[in-house]
C-alpha cells in the first residue's frame, strides 16, 4: 500500500511541476514543435513517466533532472531570440520548395520530403493545381505555407475598391455558466449596471442567461439556460 501512496504523490508532483514547467516555457513549446520543441517535449514526457511511475530512483534525482533540463530549454530559448545563428541551430530555418511555379527537387531531397507528401501538403492548402502555386515554404516547424499565384489569390475588399469597416473589436465574454465574468467587465471599462441594463432591454433575466459576449461588431449575443427548442437534434444518436 506504501507503494501506491508513493506513486499517488509522484504522479501529483509531477503533474504540478510540470505545469509550472509549461508556463515558463512559454506557449511556443506547445504551439510549434521546432528541432528545440521536439527534443524538450520527448524528454521532458520521458521524465515525467519516469517520476511517476518508477520508484526505484530517488525522487530528488527526477527533481534535480527537470529542473536541470527546463533551465536548458530556458536559455536555449533566450539564445534564440538574442542571435539568429543560435536560432538556426536550435529551431531550424524555412525551406523553399517551389520558388516562383517551380519545383525545386534539391530542396525537397534535403528535407527528405517526396511529391506525394508535397501534394497533400498543398490540397491542405487549397492548391490542388500545382501550377496555381506561386511559391511554397516549409516553416521550421514543419508546416507549409504556400503563394498563390496573382490570378489565383482570393479577391480582397481593396480589389474591389470597397470601403473596409470600421475596425472590429475582440470578442469580450461577458458571462460564462450564468456567473459574471467581473475581470472582463473591469478590463473593458465596462460595469455590471451597464450589462444588466441591457438584458433589461432584451426582456432577460440575468438568472437565466447562460452565456454573452460582445463580439467583434459590437453586438452583444445571449444564450439561455433554456433554448425553447422542442426536438434538439442529437448528432449521436
Amino acid at each position: 500500500m506504501g507503494s501506491v501512496y508513493e506513486v499517488v504523490i509522484r504522479t501529483i508532483a509531477a503533474f504540478v511541476l510540470f505545469i509550472c514547467i509549461a508556463h515558463l516555457l512559454g506557449k511556443q513549446a506547445i504551439s510549434q514543435m521546432t528541432y528545440h520543441d521536439f527534443i524538450a517535449s520527448i524528454t521532458l514526457g520521458s521524465i515525467a513517466g519516469n517520476l511517476t511511475f518508477n520508484t526505484s530512483i530517488h525522487f530528488s534525482n527526477f527533481i534535480i533532472a527537470a529542473v536541470l533540463f527546463s533551465a536548458i530549454i530556458f536559455f536555449t530559448t533566450l539564445m534564440s531570440l538574442k542571435n539568429r545563428y543560435a536560432r538556426a541551430i536550435f529551431n531550424g530555418e524555412p525551406t523553399v520548395v517551389i520558388q516562383n511555379g517551380k519545383i525545386l527537387e534539391n530542396n525537397l531531397k534535403k528535407l527528405k520530403m517526396t511529391m506525394d507528401s508535397l501534394n497533400q501538403a498543398l490540397r491542405e492548402k487549397d492548391a490542388f493545381d500545382i501550377d496555381q502555386v506561386d511559391h511554397a515554404i516549409i516553416e521550421a516547424d514543419g508546416h507549409l505555407s504556400v503563394l498563390k499565384k496573382p490570378q489565383h489569390r482570393n479577391v480582397t475588399r481593396k480589389d474591389l475598391g470597397i470601403l473596409a469597416p470600421v475596425r472590429a473589436s475582440f470578442p469580450v465574454e461577458l458571462i460564462m455558466d450564468g456567473r459574471i465574468m467581473e475581470k472582463n467587465l473591469k478590463q473593458n471599462q465596462l460595469t455590471k449596471s451597464w450589462l444588466h441594463a441591457e438584458m433589461n432591454n432584451r426582456g432577460l433575466n440575468p438568472v437565466n442567461v447562460s452565456y454573452c459576449v460582445r463580439g467583434t461588431n459590437g453586438q452583444l449575443y445571449f444564450d439561455l439556460f433554456k433554448d425553447g427548442i422542442a426536438s434538439p437534434v442529437d448528432t449521436e444518436s
